[in-house]
């Protein structure tokens, strides 16, 4: 709670209080003037030599004995008599950029998800997504065409499903409302469809609920020709509910704390990063596999 400052009330007078004489003005008035006037003996300049004179002599020989120890151990001949450690090609001197080791690759799990690209793709790009992250349809708007036309036919790029339920309450059934579209050989459609519908699902769909929610995804399937009957048994029944856990709890595994996050041959990038961000990882990917 607030400290409440109390102020003066209607027809109240606020007492006024002198102001207190400074603590260091008083005790310089009981104490008298400093300092005190001198009342003969030596000038304080002859005090001050003679006391600078006994210091030297105190410690004069000691600063003898560490000057020589230490030139002894650092060697004035221009060697060393120590293990000093002295700069070489591989070890930066002070000032220059030290050379950033790579990233550790991670055993991230393609399973058994939607790709495209060949299947022995030299480079295998995984992300683990949520349809309902805004972040995530900024990757797909913006990144992944990139990737795709710039690295076609040498990437294999995964999908795998990562809900962040406590969020996005509706992003579990895309992700199984995509599953099931892949059961009818239309998975990367129907993932389009849920991105480009990203700002309807996220807003005017909440107003909804889960049964106006389910009814839009079946209009998405209805729009992609795809079998309704097989697709709405498929997603009212919960078919893929395990699958999609599956991806989460993969995703957790290799240390995936939100979305999106990727994998580039084990090496992660998280958030919607741009092309150039994966083109470096990629790239360095694609020179390893060709033996560079």
């Amino acid at each position: 709670m607030a400290e409440e400052t109390k102020e003066p009330g209607a027809g109240q007078e606020e007492a006024q209080v002198e102001p207190e004489q400074p603590l260091a003005q008083r005790a310089q008035a009981e104490a008298g003037p400093w300092p005190p006037p001198r009342r003969g003996g030596l000038p304080s300049h002859i005090v001050w030599a003679i006391a600078s004179a006994i210091v030297l002599v105190v410690f004069a020989p000691g600063l003898f004995a560490a000057g020589f120890f230490t030139n002894e151990l650092v060697g004035d001949d221009g060697g060393s008599a120590a293990i000093v450690a002295q700069p070489t090609a591989t070890q930066p001197t002070a000032g220059q950029p030290q050379a950033t080791p790579p990233p550790a690759a991670v055993a991230a799990s393609a399973d058994d998800d939607p790709y495209w690209g060949p299947v022995d793709a030299p480079v295998t790009v995984i992300e683990f997504s949520d349809f309902q992250c805004p972040f995530c349809s900024r990757f797909w708007e913006q990144t992944l065409p990139q990737i795709k036309q710039t690295y076609e036919g040498k990437v294999k790029f995964v999908y795998r499903d990562f809900p962040l339920a406590r969020m996005h309450e509706y992003a579990q059934k895309a992700a199984e409302a995509s599953e099931c579209a892949d059961d009818q050989g239309k998975y990367w459609e129907y993932h389009d469809l849920l991105f480009q519908n990203f700002t309807n699902l996220t807003q005017q769909l909440g107003a909804q609920g889960l049964d106006g929610v389910l009814s839009t995804f079946k209009g998405y399937a209805s729009q992609l020709g795809l079998d309704t009957a097989a697709f709405n048994d498929c997603l009212d029944s919960g078919k893929y509910a395990s699958e999609v856990e599956k991806d989460y709890n993969d995703g957790v595994a290799a240390g995936v704390t939100g979305t999106p996050s990727f994998f580039i041959n084990g090496v992660n990038v998280s958030g919607a990063q741009p092309l150039a961000s994966f083109k470096t990882i990629i790239d360095a990917a694609l020179q390893k596999a060709e033996g560079g």
